[in-house]
């Protein structure tokens, strides 16, 4: 099973905008605030403001008296001086409501894609890479960012702009009104045509990003074995070549980037010619002022410095939804593992389990558990052994829900496991996996991870009995020390002691253990096994082993081969049946299979 590209729904514009505006409206009054302060600042600096300096200009040609003129053109530039200072002042204010509008909803947003995220299933984190989806989920907050900043610093702006513009010179000159909406017209059109030939670029660019992010983080995190195996220059070849695709991609983009800016330039050209062109003969005809010049001149500076990034305003809409995409494909491919909708908690009284015909594939051709029926009483010991591909761990994730059954079912005291919330299912279980990953955070919040409001004196006894209380206390920091990424400041063994203690502060009534003591040197492991045999007192437990000589005191041991169950029973049941088990013991040497 697995989920390529083509697994993950379209995503359209609209499908990005329907994500974003729920969160948004949760800020519905720093939103409107921000809008408002947009239109305003807008007209102030844009229209109102340049009409004052036709006015000073108009007064400043004219032959009247000059102590009655130098008043009045104080009168005006002291209005604009406070208009500006207003405008400054209320920008700040605008700003400020901004900041906090965006700040909150990008957080959201990153909880929103992280919290969907990690609700998908095992199969699917198997078959994507840390680094790419860590970055999916911090583009999709930061596409927000560049959307609102286009939004409401420029392409309101802009609106505002040319409709006041135009209602205004509409009085001055129709002819020149005439003129400015038409080349506003081919602009916009150049600009989105331009933005919508980029698109495909721009989601090419994200997606060979990803995949560049994700080679990089995937030769990062085995960093060991590449050391180990010598193997740099074929580490530095694979991240080479996605990395060489990812450089002509953004190289592709910033040529286009440089027509598009060539086409503006020469549209802004024509426009400010032809303009001046017609305003110098209708000035010749006596049918504007100095100070329309001076108005027309401030209008259409203004236009093209805001219309100058129209092109890239629009890429850059274009460039954060196809950054956004990604995560919302994420968000809109269904969980594969979901609650019934009339799913209860479940209710573990004895610990019973109930595997009736259960079968299970990852794809049709090749079939890994063949109608298993295996029943578990109530605070039974079982043992589950056989060759690698056995299906031994497959069925153990089955019964933790990490995959879903494809035909019987899996019943823990009477209760359908597909019936009941997987979170309750995982907190009635302690699982110990062979090869134990730990948070990079301190040693007494890995262990306290087993049970949140543990007391620190619970967390010192659990570590106490899972025998890793004594290497703890030798460290400089103690209990407050950090283990590093995936743990790995810690010994194999010390890693699984912590797990160990992880599973004995949680106590479920249900224990799974996964070769859990692989890990451990001998001596270690007589301690654990002390640890282990109180852990399992009133528990129903499942243990995954390859080295037989730690379940010979299990109550039944359970032979699989092929997704089928070969033999069960007891260890001199078994030997007495001179089967797989026998073969398998008596291939061992020292508690190993040779």
């Amino acid at each position: 099973m697995s989920f390529e590209r083509n697994k993950y729904p379209k995503v359209a514009i609209s499908d990005v905008i329907r994500e974003y505006l729920p969160v948004a409206k949760e800020k519905l009054g720093s939103l409107s605030f921000v809008f408002l302060s947009t239109v305003a600042v807008s007209v102030i600096g844009g229209i109102i403001v340049p009409l004052y300096y036709k006015q000073f200009f108009d007064l400043l040609t004219q032959n009247s008296d000059k102590t009655v003129i130098v008043p009045a053109l104080l009168k005006i530039l002291i209005t604009i001086l406070l208009l500006n200072i207003f405008n400054v002042s209320f920008y700040r204010l605008y700003t400020y409501f901004m900041i906090r509008f965006q700040t909150h909803v990008m957080a959201r947003l990153r909880h929103i894609g992280f919290e969907y995220l990690l609700g998908h299933s095992y199969i699917y984190f198997s078959n994507n890479f840390t680094g790419s989806l860590t970055q999916k989920v911090n583009r999709f907050s930061r596409s927000f960012e560049r959307i609102t900043d286009r939004f409401f610093y420029e392409i309101i702006p802009i609106l505002i702009k040319i409709i006041g513009i135009s209602i205004v010179l509409w009085y001055v000159n129709p002819i020149l009104t005439g003129i400015i909406f038409v080349w506003f017209v081919i602009y916009l059109i150049m600009s989105v045509y331009f933005a919508r030939w980029k698109l495909p670029y721009d989601i090419k660019y994200a997606e060979l990003e990803s995949r560049a992010t994700a080679a990089l983080s995937d030769s990062v995190s085995n960093h060991t074995t590449i050391q180990l195996f010598n193997r740099y220059n074929l580490e530095s070849l694979i991240f080479g070549v996605a990395n060489t695709n990812h450089t002509k991609a953004m190289a592709k983009r910033w040529h286009i980037s440089n027509v598009i800016d060539g086409v503006q330039a020469g549209l802004n050209i024509a426009i400010e010619f032809l303009i001046f062109f017609y305003a110098i003969k209708f000035w010749g005809l006596g049918m504007i002022s100095v100070g329309a010049f001076v108005l027309i001149q401030m209008y259409i500076i203004g236009l093209m410095h805001d219309l100058w990034g129209s092109s890239r305003i629009l890429r850059d809409l274009y460039e954060s939804f196809a950054d956004a995409k990604e995560m919302v494909e994420i968000m809109k491919l269904e969980h594969e593992i979901k609650d019934a909708p009339d799913a209860l908690p479940i209710k573990v009284s004895t610990g019973r389990i109930d595997l009736n015909d259960v079968k299970f594939d990852f794809n049709k051709d090749i079939a890994v558990l063949n109608g298993i029926d295996l029943h578990i009483e109530a605070g039974e010991r079982v043992a589950l052994i056989g060759p690698s591909g056995a299906g031994k761990s497959t069925l153990v994730r089955l019964l933790l829900r990490m995959y879903d059954i494809k035909g019987g079912s899996i019943v823990i005291d009477g209760q359908n496991i597909k019936e009941i919330t997987q979170g309750s299912l995982r907190e009635a279980i302690s699982f110990v996996p062979q090869d134990p990953i730990l948070f990079h955070r301190s040693l007494k919040d890995n262990i306290r991870y087993g049970k949140t409001d543990a007391t620190d004196e619970e967390v010192i006894e659990a570590a106490k009995l899972a025998h890793c209380h004594e290497f703890i206390s030798s460290l400089p920091n103690g209990y407050d020390t950090f283990v590093g990424e995936r743990g790995i400041k810690l010994s194999g063994g010390e890693r699984q002691r912590v797990a160990i203690a992880r599973a004995i502060l949680k106590n479920a009534p249900i224990l799974v253990l996964d070769e859990a003591t692989s890990s451990l040197d001998s001596h270690s492991e007589i301690l654990i096994q002390e640890a282990l045999d109180i852990l399992m007192k009133g528990k129903t437990v499942i243990v995954i082993a390859h080295r037989l000589s730690t379940i010979r005191k299990m109550n039944r041991i359970v032979v699989l081969e092929n997704g089928n169950i070969l033999e069960q029973g007891s260890h001199e049941d078994l030997l007495a049946k001179n089967g797989l088990y026998a073969k398998l013991w008596s291939l061992q040497s020292h508690g190993f299979i040779k």
